[in-house]
């Protein structure tokens, strides 16, 4: 485990606590020195033979705010198991109105654990009229990476939508090169990334913590 100092971590918002875990090994991001020993020993406390229980943390800690625990997971190309139904999917440009019209109709918490309004690459979209009904897309990260970003109505779910769009980024972002990663805290989203072959290898999670 390594405990660093960084005020601007991407790990997690500006002026948090970013905890990952990947593999057996776990890089937490503090914005101050003064956190150092309070998250190591807390983070200590919680190891096991699986590694730290992030679940338990946040209540042994004077934590403000919390984003997480999320899964992360990863996907090799030979494991991909693509969606084609091309005819259903569209391709539009990253900020395109339709894909702010699609934000805009679901609640605030879906749209944050979406990240959709983050993507940087192309959205794959499937419409049912003129509405988008499920959107796709990636942000890089360190040009090695593709978080992926997907965002499907609650009215629209349980009908493969997800998986057509996901399915489009997905084999994008490994066209570009990029290791596709899914990071997801419910657990319909895990079954989606399951379904296209990605494999679980960590957790994440953020904290605001009081000092």
């Amino acid at each position: 485990m390594t405990v660093v100092v960084s005020p601007e971590s991407w790990l997690c918002p500006s002026g948090w606590t970013g905890i990952v875990m990947l593999n057996g090994a776990a890089l937490v991001t503090v914005p101050d020195a003064s956190l150092i020993e309070p998250l190591r020993h807390v983070l200590l406390g919680n190891l096991d033979e699986t590694g730290i229980d992030l679940s338990r943390v946040p209540a042994q800690l004077p934590v403000h705010d919390l984003l997480g625990p999320a899964t992360l997971a990863y996907l090799d190309a030979d494991d991909f198991a693509p969606i084609h139904v091309d005819a259903e999917v569209e391709r539009l440009s990253a900020g395109h109105r339709d894909i702010d019209g699609l934000v805009a109709a679901v609640d605030k918490q879906d749209a944050d654990e979406s990240g959709m309004e983050e993507v940087t690459s192309a959205v794959w979209v499937i419409r049912e009229g003129k509405n988008v009904i499920a959107a796709a897309g990636y942000r890089p990260w360190l040009n090695t990476a593709a978080h992926l970003s997907v965002l499907t109505p609650a009215k629209y779910r349980g009908r493969g939508l997800a998986r057509l769009v996901a399915s489009a980024a997905v084999a994008d972002a490994l066209a570009d090169g990029l290791l596709p990663q899914w990071r997801a805290r419910p657990e319909p989203s895990r079954r989606v990334a399951r379904a296209l072959g990605f494999r679980e290898f960590g957790s994440q999670m953020s904290l605001l913590v009081k000092h």
